[in-house]
């Protein structure tokens, strides 16, 4: 088997082996969302096709997969005059129209109708909302609200006043931002807008077996839980992040919390079950509650947790919302993988990623 390929004989490495029935599931179901990962080709035939092509199926042991055109041609194969590989297929004009649909949110200075949305797309609005959210993994208003809470936390520390960074960020009204803001900011937006004046932050830097952890807490929970090398550049980001919050002596209560974290990290068995105050977008929650099902010593693979969720096809938003993650172990991001296994990347290193799973006992 060369180094371009995924052939399909029964003895190759266990990755491999899971990597290709995964592929052959999908070719055999035609599956549409595969198009774009991979090309699969006939040996006997001599051309490759798309994983949703509508040929009949060769038999499995005269196939193997290419992850692109280009090495499927390099490799001596056509592209198939039915499925058309060469060409865009359905699924990736339907992701341009998302990401066309993404940048109009984005660069629009209020919020766009469902219906707005879906003629410029040059689809009803039902059948846009779903492919949107298939695509993304969020609803066209969650992109908006998203887009809307970045804009606020910009506005609120340029603007002359909170009520101009209302208007500034594209809220319509200061009702609606008011009722929002606590959930897009983790803090009222005045307090955001001074930094954090008037929030308490407990925080703490500590030794542990992966270099040093720092765990941070409003008096609502448990806000960050980080890893790193330097002990002063893990205190310094995080008052940068609030650099007017009122930064208080650890409690008994604290300090109970970060004994729990460090001795975690030397065995992290069952659940850290810790009061967390953390904020992010609904489908960013749901994704972090897949992330705490996980048991220890178990792994998922971005597209099994988005199947979990019910959004399967946002196996990338899913990998989004991990890297959004800033409470590590409570939140297991570290147990979200490749769908072949290997390990991607790791807001605090993929070597200290490898080395939890390790200590869970992860092989």
């Amino acid at each position: 088997m060369d180094t371009e390929s995924t052939a399909l004989p029964n003895a190759v490495p266990t990755g491999a082996t899971q990597l290709a029935d995964q592929r052959w599931q999908a070719v055999a179901r035609r599956n549409p969302q595969a198009d774009g990962e991979f090309v699969y080709a006939v040996r006997t035939t001599g051309v490759y096709c798309r994983p949703s092509c509508p040929s009949r199926a060769a038999k499995r042991e005269n196939g193997e997969f290419f992850e692109s055109n280009e090495r499927a041609a390099a490799a001596g194969y056509r592209p198939c005059k039915r499925c058309r590989p060469d060409a865009p297929s359905q699924q990736q004009r339907r992701n341009a129209l998302v990401l066309q649909a993404c940048q109009t949110i984005e660069h629009s200075a209020s919020a766009l109708s469902l219906a707005q949305l879906a003629q410029q797309a040059g689809m009803s609005p039902h059948h846009f909302h779903r492919i949107f959210k298939t695509a993304t993994g969020i609803t066209p208003k969650a992109c908006h609200k998203a887009v809307l809470a970045r804009r606020t936390a910009a506005s609120l520390q340029t603007a002359q006043s909170v009520t101009a960074a209302i208007y500034d960020a594209g809220f319509s009204s200061a009702g609606r931002f008011y009722t929002e803001a606590p959930t897009m900011l983790g803090m009222a937006p005045g307090s955001y807008r001074k930094g954090g004046t008037g929030e308490y932050v407990r925080q703490a830097v500590a030794p542990c077996a992966l270099g040093w952890v720092l765990v941070a807490a409003t008096r609502k929970g448990v806000c960050a839980i980080e890893f790193g090398d330097d002990a002063k550049a893990l205190a310094e980001r995080l008052r940068t992040r609030f650099p007017q919050a009122q930064f208080e002596p650890a409690d008994a209560e604290f300090k109970r919390w970060i004994a729990r974290v460090i001795a975690y990290v030397e065995q992290p068995q069952g659940v850290l079950d810790l009061p967390l105050d953390v904020q992010g977008t609904v489908f960013q929650h749901r994704v972090w509650q897949a992330l705490q099902a996980i048991p220890a010593g178990e792994t998922a693979s971005y597209a099994e947790i988005a199947g979990r969720i019910g959004q399967p096809g946002a196996a990338r938003a899913v990998g989004r919302a991990c890297a959004g993650n800033l409470v590590a172990l409570a939140i297991p991001c570290h147990r979200a993988v490749r769908a072949d296994g290997t390990l991607a990347g790791y807001r605090w290193g993929s070597a200290r990623k490898a080395d939890l799973l390790r200590r869970e006992g992860k092989k």
